[in-house]
């Protein structure tokens, strides 16, 4: 629901300098600005929140002037532009429920003001400002003002962000087309930057995928994100930054998806871009918090069922391949129904294993047991080289709804889909294709080996998660992602899951990452910091990695807690942290609050005073890890103040979830 009324809060300045026409457009609360300018038939913008004193504010710049416009078949709309008449700002609130995300309800107010611009063809473009607080969103609306022409090509983008010097990275870079194992790639599965000044060069000279999260030392935080990507324009990412810290948005590389499909974007007029979304503030709460993601964006269709979040197992993470026959499957599922679970996915391979026969007995072996299956298919049709199957299915139309129809009566409960290996448009249609299709089947949708997901959790219902980060699988091909992995989990939650569901697919809790107990990549981190990732990695389906070993040789009370885990969210809080470092958060499911603290340091333990305003006076259950490393947990209660402070003590790669 969105409702609208008239702001006086906009402001325009005519000037006599170089600036022509500045247009500052204020947050509802007053403290997040936009200044809008036209210089030279240029538009630019800057951005930041303001520190309000006794007597007045000071303007903590952000975002210096940093370009907008774009190219297209119709012309030019980045230089040579006019200002049009203003229209009057107006503020809108967005309320709305959300089934899958980090808070169920949400209200946000914007700041809408029309930037309206024609440009040397006397061609209309209107640039669509959002402003909230400390959240921003932009995007470019193409009218069609009569006669030719009905439809555009966006060729590319002029849409910039300006960082001041000294500002630092932590950003994923964007790999080569076609590369990696059987050519998959891109899958935003690089590894991050941590601390990285701005203008360096990425790994690939490719530039970043989003999100992209700047730190600007004492100034605060600043993400860079999209949203509001259908089939009707293809998924962005940032170019390598300039020595001056200026970052553009980069179309898809000519090479993604074997080369087929253009890397620009086409759609009938009236229409319009997708948002760039800009969150900042002083402290990382801000982006930790954020709704900007699915405030401004619609829900496309309507659930065509009650969907049904949940937590599953699943063989392939610590069995691999080998695992998918009968008879493991049956013990996954076991698994699931001992530990109280709703789902079990089955991964890849098993068409040739089991057959949609064997799929079908395992559906009544489950069902038995009041668990669902899920299946894991390949999206291949021709873009990469990977070779399990199910292949050839969900890029058909014909074959995926047939398959959909089968699942439905069978009762699979959702889909895996792996392997999309780029961000054209072509494919972006595949992703709604295939989560339209599968509502009308009523069957929830995953996406791997993919790009992120960018307001589907609200625009599509029936959407879960991407995965879209180096995930738990990683963990056992390498033993540099276990050394790595508490770096990681503490970014995770500041960075790649603010904007979307995470398909992470963690909680290991065996010593080593194998089938085998005397095999595989040791982990470092500690088992209690496994569970905090439970409450900090979010996506309304998880996936995680328990083994049945898990449930006779691991204390009682991490397999209590694992068994009443919620996996969607009614509030989600920063309390502190530092990506890379450590991380305190909470998260509300009802009227039940989850802690999760991670301490990534390998070697130091940490002491933290925490603030815990939402339970004073509060006795909390606390799972923590001791001194003694990775395998020792302990079982306590922990006394919050009546101040809603407490003190707690973490070892070194160590982690403590406490809960009502």
């Amino acid at each position: 629901m969105k409702t609208r009324k008239f702001l006086l809060l906009a402001l325009l300045f005519a000037t006599h300098s170089a600036y022509a026409d500045v247009t500052r457009i204020l947050s509802p609360d007053g403290l997040t600005f936009v200044d809008v300018q036209l210089q030279q038939g240029r538009l630019t913008y800057r951005a930041g929140y303001r520190l309000a004193g006794k007597r007045d504010t000071t303007d903590v710049l952000m975002l210096e002037d940093s370009p907008l416009g774009f190219r297209s078949n119709i012309g030019d709309f980045s230089q040579n532009l006019s200002l049009q008449p203003l229209p009057a700002a107006e503020t809108e609130t967005y309320t709305y429920d959300l089934r899958q995300g980090k808070q169920s309800h949400i209200s946000a107010a914007y700041t809408h003001q029309d930037i309206p611009l024609l440009n040397a063809d006397e061609r209309a473009v209107v640039v669509d400002f959002r402003v909230g607080n400390g959240n921003i969103a932009f995007r470019y609306r193409i009218p069609m003002t009569g006669g030719n022409p009905k439809c555009i090509v966006v060729e590319s983008e002029a849409t910039g962000f300006d960082f001041p010097q000294g500002t630092t990275t932590f950003i994923c870079p964007q790999s080569d087309p076609m590369a990696g194992w059987e050519r998959t790639k891109p899958s935003y599965e690089e590894a991050y930057v941590w601390d990285e000044p701005v203008g360096t060069p990425s790994q690939y000279h490719q530039g970043y995928t989003f999100p992209c999260l700047f730190h600007e030392g004492d100034r605060g935080w600043v993400m860079i994100s999209e949203t509001g990507v259908d089939g009707l324009y293809c998924g962005s990412h940032l170019s390598d930054g300039t020595s001056e810290g200026l970052y553009t948005i980069a179309f898809p590389m000519q090479g993604e998806n074997n080369g087929f499909g253009s890397t620009g974007a086409q759609f009938g007029l009236p229409g319009q871009t997708p948002w760039r979304t800009i969150t900042l503030g002083e402290t990382l709460k801000p982006i930790m918090e954020t709704t900007v993601t699915w405030d401004v964006v619609e829900p496309l269709y309507e659930p065509s069922r009650d969907y049904r979040a949940g937590r599953s197992a699943w063989s392939w993470i610590l069995w691999q391949d080998d695992s998918i026959n009968p008879e493991d499957q049956r013990q996954y599922i076991q698994l699931s129904h001992d530990m109280g679970w709703e789902y079990c996915l089955v991964d890849n391979w098993w068409m040739s294993r089991m057959g949609h026969q064997g799929i079908e007995e395992l559906a009544q072996f489950a069902r038995e047991r009041d668990v669902t299956l899920c299946l894991w298919y390949n999206s291949n049709g021709g873009w990469s080289d990977a070779p399990q199957d199910p292949k050839q299915i969900m890029s058909n139309p014909i074959a995926r709804k047939r398959e959909m129809k089968w699942m439905q009566q069978v009762g699979i409960g959702g889909i895996k889909v792996d392997f999309f290996a780029g961000d054209k448009q072509e494919t972006m249609r595949l992703y709604e294709q295939i989560l339209s299709d599968a509502n009308e089947y009523g069957l929830q949708v995953i996406f791997h080996g993919c790009t992120i997901p960018r307001g589907w959790e609200r625009m599509y219902p029936n959407y879960c998660a991407s995965e879209a980060v180096l995930a738990s699988e990683n963990l056992y091909f390498t033993q540099q992602s276990n050394d790595m992995e508490g770096m990681n989990a503490t970014l995770h939650p500041l960075l790649r899951n603010t904007v979307g569901s995470m398909d992470f697919g963690g909680t290991v809790l065996q010593p080593r990452l194998h089938r085998h107990p005397d095999k595989g990549h040791y982990r470092r981190v500690g088992n209690a910091f496994e569970l905090a990732t439970a409450v900090a990695f979010q996506s309304s389906i998880q996936n995680f990695a328990l083994s049945p070993c898990n449930l006779t040789e691991n204390p009682a009370w991490e397999i209590d807690f694992m068994r009443q885990v919620p996996t969607t969210w009614d509030e989600t809080r920063f309390i502190s942290g530092y990506p890379g470092k450590y991380l305190v958060m909470a998260r509300r499911h009802g009227t039940h609050w989850y802690v999760a603290v991670l301490n990534a340091q390998k070697e130091e333990l940490r002491n933290l005073h925490i603030d815990l305003p939402f339970a004073p006076g509060q006795q909390l259950q606390c799972i923590s890890d001791q001194a003694e490393g990775p395998g020792h947990s302990a079982l306590s209660t922990i006394k919050v103040g009546k101040d809603g402070t407490c003190k707690i003590t973490i070892p070194a790669q160590g982690g403590v979830v406490m809960y009502e």
